[in-house]
């Protein structure tokens, strides 16, 4: 009997693994995204589809740990001050959205037939955005630390706050609830607030010495132990007092935030948070209940439909009232217009008080989740019918009959020190860039900045690279700029062609390009730190200059035997990233047959960036 339990918990193990391998990259291969992929395989091998479980709740409390993790590593990027700097759309931004959609969605239900108490419980479930979808979709697309990804994470911890006046609410609007049941839940509010204080108190006072303990053990499974205690620990005494899981664990993660080990939690909780919430997706998906569905379709359709519009408007129309563009506005309003995994904490509760009755609570979570299965097929119909908004070149020029004598493309970091030298020695330089704030930035700096886009060959005629003696990529996309050096040495060869380069593979494409000039963007400044280390150790000047140039050599040598590799045998440029060790110290003797001459070295040798980069 033991065998052939543990072979049914295998069995279940191997079908979780394999509906995630299996689909999320299908899924994210059509383009609908891997939380998707996620939710259509937990319907597949959950109770509605081949029933290999029976019991999704048991999975989704499990997978809540995901969640947590997710908010823990979130919290981690965010120090105090910077979430201090926040309170405004926390408090703000967020309070005016709960509440103006609140209103819409109470309003759905009430105009649906429903009484007050019950439109409003099915509507401020709906409000709580789910938290796991929109960030998973935020870190996909690199906008966590964008200010609208802000203003989305703001509004995310406001609602996870949300949860224990909500339920008191519930618990108030309930039949008999009254003032004995309000007391009790105004308890668990001073509960909340007296666990957010002492784990604050802990987070700041004993958190960083214990690890500091436990550092010097030199015991890193331990580390492991200890990071994963702090998230789950923390994530306990919020669900002790009544506080969601998640927003204990963010908590420690922005109390951890500044300290000295941060990296290595961070290390040591992702490979748990991915796994885990993963399967959290899995088993959302697991939990629809497709009968519920089809006996009530055109209810839940309707509902589906009539939330998820109102939601939207309520979010869009406050996003605009707060002076955001309407690109962001209708962004925020399709990532945030589902319901999320705090309406079912709060159905159920609604459900226990008998506020609402077992059918309306399978019906609303039906509802809830229905909602979050569109939300990425909605963000897909955003990207492809809704066009971008255009932007604003009010105070910008465009790139128009230029005559400089030196072009520049790209005025980041690397392009306004560049352009130093050449502006101090009295050159004609011309800039172009495509980021508008950038150049309304370098304009109170007294820099003349035209707006263009140097992948475009009729901007780059506007620019004059036609009449120029020098052409300076100084992008910072690799494969920017490797289509700008294509495009210039194609269209204007006369031109001489200096670019920067991301890495060792971006380089060795500009070089088959025909750039005349290369040089990785770190190469120089990562041996101006090394020799300095060196003169920190004591190392005599004379011999720190010898050092720096035989790395010199040998990282020109290596490059060109990877280029000559790649024009032998036509292998990806990309590959030459992984350098060949150094052969022998820097201190033996030189080996002229295992360098580039003296010439050579100086002019390519000067272009390369540390090995493997």
């Amino acid at each position: 009997m033991a065998v052939e339990a543990s072979s049914s918990d295998l069995v279940q193990v191997v079908a979780l693994l394999a509906a995630g391998v299996v689909a999320v990259p299908i899924f994210k291969r059509i383009g609908l995204g891997s939380i998707l992929g996620y939710l259509a395989a937990g319907l597949v091998i959950g109770p509605f589809g081949l029933r290999i479980f029976s019991d999704p709740e048991a999975i989704l409390h499990v997978a809540e740990l995901g969640v947590v993790m997710f908010l823990f590593i979130i919290g981690l990027e965010m120090q105090p001050s910077r979430l201090w700097g926040l309170r405004r759309e926390i408090f703000g931004l967020g309070t005016l959205q709960v509440a103006i959609c609140a209103l819409l969605l109470t309003g759905a239900g009430f105009a649906g037939g429903f009484p007050v108490a019950q439109a409003f419980v099915a509507g401020a479930g709906f409000v709580l955005t789910s938290t796991a979808i929109v960030m998973q979709l935020l870190e996909e697309r690199g906008e966590i630390a964008v200010p609208k990804g802000q203003k989305i994470v703001s509004i995310l911890l406001f609602e996870d706050l949300m949860i224990v006046p909500l339920l008191a609410l519930v618990a108030f609007l309930a039949p008999g609830g009254g003032e004995t049941m309000l007391a009790e839940r105004l308890q668990e509010v001073g509960i909340g607030i007296a666990a957010i204080v002492g784990l604050v108190f802990a987070g700041r006072y004993l958190l960083n010495p214990l690890f500091r303990v436990l550092a010097d053990s030199q015991a890193r499974e331990v580390m492991t132990a200890a990071a994963l205690l702090v998230v789950l620990g923390s994530a306990l005494a919020m669900q002790l007092s009544g506080l969601s899981m998640a927003m204990g664990a963010f908590l420690a993660g922005v109390l951890l935030s500044e300290s000295t080990f941060r990296h290595q939690l961070e290390a040591d909780i992702e490979p748990f948070r991915g796994i885990l919430l993963g399967l959290f997706f899995l088993a959302v998906g697991m939990s629809l209940d497709l009968s519920i569905v089809a006996a009530n379709w055109r209810l839940i359709a309707v509902y589906v439909v009539a939330y998820m519009v109102a939601k939207a408007v309520g979010i869009y129309a406050v996003a605009r009232f707060l002076k955001a563009q309407h690109r962001e506005a209708l962004e925020r309003a399709v990532y945030m217009a589902q319901g999320g995994e705090f309406a079912f904490v709060l159905y159920s509760s609604a459900m226990a008080v008998g506020l609402i009755d077992g059918a309306a609570n399978a019906q609303l979570t039906a509802i809830v989740i229905i909602s979050m299965v569109l939300t990425p097929l909605a963000i897909v119909g955003l990207r492809w019918f809704a066009p971008r908004d255009q932007l604003s070149l009010e105070g910008v020029d465009v790139a128009d009959g230029l005559t400089g004598s030196v072009l520049i493309i790209g005025f980041g970091r690397f392009g306004q020190i560049a352009s130093q030298p050449l502006i101090l020695r009295g050159v004609d330089v011309s800039i172009i860039d495509n980021d508008v704030e950038m150049i309304q930035a370098a304009a109170n700096f007294g820099f003349k900045v035209y707006y263009g886009d140097g992948t475009r060959l009729d901007i780059l005629h506007a620019a004059g690279a036609g009449g120029t003696r020098a052409v300076l990529i100084c992008v910072d996309k690799a494969e920017t700029a490797v289509r700008i050096a294509e495009l210039v040495k194609s269209e204007f060869p006369l031109a001489t062609v200096l670019a920067r380069a991301f890495d060792r593979g971006t380089a060795l494409q500009l070089v088959h390009a025909g750039v005349d000039y290369q040089l990785r963007e770190t190469f120089e400044s990562a041996l101006v730190f090394g020799g300095s280390t060196l003169e920190a150790l004591g190392v005599d000047p004379d011999e720190i200059v010898d050092v720096i140039e035989d790395v010199r050599r040998r990282d020109a040598a290596r490059f060109e035997v990877q280029l000559a590799g790649d024009i032998r045998d036509g292998r990806n440029f990309l590959k030459g990233n992984i350098a060949t060790p150094v052969p022998a110290p820097v201190t033996t003797p030189r080996q002229p047959g295992r360098a580039l001459n003296e010439e050579t070295a100086g002019v390519l040798g000067r272009q390369q960036t540390e090995p493997g980069t």
